[in-house]
């Protein structure tokens, strides 16, 4: 295996620093993503694709910093992103069918991955990448794996799938995304918050160590098989035939499905019932004093659903997600919940705990299914 450092192909973060705010400290998760290409990838145009991409996102080669013990920055100080380039002569192809793996006790994908040392971050004052990437070569059937390895606090999913399609485009020489990615975030104050809300907040009141998070998600992994489902257009438009609100979406419908067909075909006794959903919300865009549409980063949060009026009724589950939605989308409503979540990441931050993963009783989550 082969090591470089990819620089930004001009400077471009001046050392500025960007305040984090306390929704923004999922310090220690990871977000990680392996590619497979069946064609050859150029790598010196790689680490040119690289190299313009971090020039326009300088927050990606900045230093997370920890100042007085409670103020918490990245500052865009232009380092060096570490890039490993490696043959593989063992494997005959990509061993995996599934087009989504997700799966940490079989160790699956860290072979493809230089994975971000998230958990140094508040343990070193030394620099440490907040974004790598490996490339793998099966020689034997010429396919390319790409993995990418980005640390949460930089941004959500949202965030780091816009990083790639920008790295994307460099690489393919085409036309760059509208996006032009803004770093300066809301920080949010202690008497904006609301103690009302602790009880839709079980995630992050009951936060746990990391590594009690990892005993739940390895022996959930053993004692549970991935599912994998898949709609086509026609069958997503079929769906939406079925409830003739207006008002509710084609994702509304189709989570409402999911939840109908669990709870109709896979529990025995009523107590078992899916009753509520816990959606995963990108508030982004709903007001730029909140969070506007292009604010790199962690703009979501997770918004409980009241009980179904009937949880067998398609149309009732689907009609209780919109509500959850539309009621995330309110901005008064959203300035409130934000800066509570706020205050409590700061003390996860502060004790070293993280977010509750756990399953809640009679719940399910586009996160995961809570069953």
């Amino acid at each position: 295996m082969t090591s470089s450092l990819i620089r930004p192909s001009s400077p471009a973060g001046n050392n500025c620093r960007i305040a984090l705010a306390g929704i923004d400290l999922w310090i220690t998760p990871r977000i990680d993503n392996v590619f497979v290409y069946d064609t050859d990838l150029d790598i010196e145009r790689l680490k040119e694709a690289l190299s313009r991409t971090l020039t326009a996102w300088p927050l990606v080669c900045g230093q997370f910093l920890v100042l007085d013990d409670e103020n918490y920055v990245i500052e865009m100080s232009d380092n060096a992103i570490p890039f490993s380039l490696c043959n593989n002569t063992e494997l005959a192809r990509w061993p995996h069918d599934t087009t989504v793996v997700f799966n940490s006790v079989d160790g699956l994908l860290p072979p493809f991955l230089d994975e971000v040392k998230s958990e140094q971050l508040l343990k070193s004052s030394s620099y440490e990448p907040l974004f790598r990437l490996k490339v793998t070569r099966l020689v034997q059937s010429g396919e390319w794996v790409m993995g990418t390895s980005w640390a949460h606090v930089l941004g959500d999913a949202f965030a780091c799938l816009n990083f790639l399609h920008t790295l994307s485009c460099f690489y393919q020489q085409v036309e760059c995304p509208v996006l032009v990615p803004s770093f300066e975030r809301r920080l949010w104050r202690c008497e904006e918050a609301d103690q009302s809300l602790l009880p839709t907040m079980k995630h992050l009141c009951d936060a746990v160590s990391a590594e009690e998070n990892l005993r739940k998600i390895m022996s959930e992994e053993l004692s549970h098989d991935q599912l994998n489902i898949h709609f086509s257009g026609k069958q997503l438009g079929r769906l939406r035939t079925l409830c003739d609100d207006t008002s509710l979406t084609v994702h509304d419908i189709m989570i409402a499905y999911i939840i109908l067909t669990l709870n109709t075909s896979c529990f025995q006794k009523e107590e078992e019932i899916i009753r509520h959903t816990n959606n995963i919300v990108n508030y982004r865009g709903v007001s730029d004093s909140i969070a506007p549409r292009d604010l790199i980063g962690n703009c979501t949060l997770r918004m409980i659903s009241e009980n179904f009026e009937d949880p067998y009724s398609l149309s009732s589950i689907a009609r209780s997600i919109r509500r959850s939605i539309l009621r995330s989308r309110d901005p008064q409503f959203l300035e409130h919940w934000l800066a509570t979540a706020d205050g409590l990441m700061r003390n996860m931050a502060r004790n070293g705990l993280e977010v509750n993963i756990d399953h809640f009783q009679n719940g399910i989550s586009q996160f995961k299914f809570s069953i």
